[in-house]
């Protein structure tokens, strides 16, 4: 069966999802253990240098069919939902049962792997507010914004600032993204040199790793929290983009870009990213990391997450959390309607 280039960009896509969505798992299950097993961190610094980028990149990829309109106040309403819910969810469950008490809790400072919704939203809005701009332009004045937000003397928790000016420019990437210029250009021998610079990059970290604080690959701190409180901090913000567009670029190359398994999975990530952080809080609270003192362990660590997250986004799943996942918001922009007929129609 013939299909469309947009078809074969969205399984592209799909595949890419469920395996960012894979390390992202993988990145948070090891972190405990990095600071005791030197082949974790490398793994650790490898997945960190190209997972959040990609995610975002995605993240506007699909972004293209949802922004304007009806289908984008839907998008914002659900992602405000999910927000509130499990922003209460994890603060709750970290205060009552996990006993965490070294984290902010407020709705202005979301809660770890919540950022990302905060930022995704506030994507929408400033890309919407860009509308007026070629993409170029974007592109430029989102990577000054990104550079600029390591200066701002504020903590970069709080609205998830700083996160959201850092990982903009991927967003807009992403937005722009023409996968059809794509599978032409990425011919197979561009594929082989794009796999050996990743694997090239794995070894650099392996080598070099221990001089890089992941705090720059987070794009959640300061410069001044990364120890550079000086004027041309930016510049290693600038470095840390181009390091993280290599290994983005090149990290595509293990993608297929064929239909498989895989493609299923990837349209139910949602599932995997918000739920996975009960588990991951559930390791941490039973003491598992602490009983891990060996490679071997820590492989069948590394596998246990990695079957986590094909069982998070199996169909089951799925109907079973829909209504909090995927809450269905057609009430509210029915009341929105009836509102602006009332007060700003006559």
């Amino acid at each position: 069966m013939n299909r469309t280039i947009e078809q074969k960009g969205e399984t592209f896509f799909l595949n890419l999802r469920f395996i960012l969505i894979v390390t992202v798992f993988v990145g948070n299950a090891i972190e405990p253990l990095i600071s005791r097993m030197d082949s974790l961190h490398t793994l650790y610094l490898w997945i960190f240098s190209f997972h959040m980028p990609l995610f975002v990149l995605v993240t506007g990829y699909f972004a293209k069919s949802s922004l304007m309109g009806k289908t984008g106040r839907k998008v914002i309403l659900q992602i405000a939902i999910q927000y509130v819910i499990f922003q209460s969810l994890y603060s709750l469950l970290d205060a009552v049962f996990f006993h965490v008490d070294d984290i902010h809790r407020s709705f202005f400072a979301p809660y770890l792997l919540l950022w990302f919704l905060f930022s995704h939203a506030c994507w929408r809005l400033l890309l919407l507010s860009m509308g007026k701009l070629t993409a170029g332009q974007q592109l430029f004045f989102a990577a000054v914004l990104g550079v600029i937000a390591g200066y701002l003397p504020v903590d970069g928790v709080w609205l998830s600032v700083s996160r959201t000016f850092v990982f903009f420019p991927f967003f807009l990437v992403g937005y722009h993204f023409s996968f059809e210029t794509f599978a032409l250009r990425f011919k197979p021998w561009i594929k082989g040199i794009a796999a050996t610079i990743s694997l090239l990059l794995f070894i650099g970290f392996s080598v070099w790793g221990s001089n890089l604080p992941a705090g720059w690959l987070y794009g959640s701190m300061t410069y001044a929290e990364l120890g550079q409180d000086v004027w041309y901090a930016g510049l290693f913000r600038i470095a840390v983009y181009a390091l993280q567009l290599t290994a983005s670029a090149a990290f595509l190359s293990w993608v297929p870009m064929t239909m498989g398994r895989i493609t299923d999975l990837g349209r139910r990530t949602l599932y995997v990213f918000l739920l996975h952080g009960f588990i991951i809080r559930l390791m941490d609270f039973s003491g598992l990391h602490e009983s891990i003192s060996h490679f071997g362990g820590a492989m069948l660590l590394i596998a246990a997450a990695i079957l986590c997250t094909v069982l998070l986004a199996q169909p089951g799943f799925k109907r079973l959390f829909h209504p909090v996942i995927e809450p269905s918001v057609d009430g509210i922009l029915r009341l929105e309607n009836v509102a602006i007929r009332r007060f700003f129609v006559r």
